[in-house]
């Protein structure tokens, strides 16, 4: 008799996406941020260019925020992208390409966002540039050090994946004080 093997993702097209990550793989995610993802946090490249940009962008108003955003937002849908492309080609964006690549299909999408809640780096591109409107970023760098957030288990527009995304303040190595946040696209498969 042949064993019937059914993939989590197949699994997945049959429920309700309204189902919440935390409330099965909640341990395995929490875990996952103390260790791969704080690795990756504390990685210098990260550390410098999020000081970099909360520096460079310490003035901004919510009104610079929205334009900056609305740029993004109309760039995605254009064939010229040079914010784009100049987020994509920096320090910080190859070495996240380079850490979702290396994870054998754990990860589906990696970026990085400042204490705006906008975006620093990313593997990929993301549908908009500013995060901080998003749980991804209040219930991480808005709640402190150390905060986790899980997301709910979902198809991501970016990535075409079923994901949760796993969120996490990012706090500057000596000080200690939160500097911005992270979010991974889970593949759960890989759980």
């Amino acid at each position: 008799m042949k064993k019937l093997v059914i993939s989590l993702t197949s699994i997945i097209g049959f429920l309700s996406f309204n189902v919440s990550a935390d409330e099965a793989y909640n341990s395995a995610l929490t875990e996952l941020a103390k260790t791969k993802v704080t690795q990756i946090m504390n990685n210098p490249i990260v550390q410098s260019a999020i000081k970099a940009q909360n520096s460079k962008h310490a003035d901004l108003t919510q009104t610079d925020i929205d334009k900056l955003d609305k740029k993004w937002r109309a760039e995605n849908k254009s064939s010229s992208k040079p914010m784009i492309n100049a987020t994509l080609s920096n320090a910080l964006s190859k070495f996240l390409t380079e850490t979702k690549q290396s994870s054998d299909g754990l990860y589906t999408e990696i970026f990085v966002m400042d204490n705006k809640g906008l975006n620093v780096g990313q593997s990929d591109i993301t549908s908009d540039y500013w995060q901080g409107d998003e749980a991804k970023w209040k219930k991480t760098y808005l709640v402190g050090s150390g905060a986790v957030h899980i997301g709910k288990l979902k198809k991501d527009e970016s990535t075409q994946q079923i994901q949760v995304q796993l969120s996490v303040a990012i706090s500057d190595t000596s000080t200690k004080t939160v500097i911005g946040a992270i979010t991974l696209g889970i593949n759960l498969d890989h759980i």
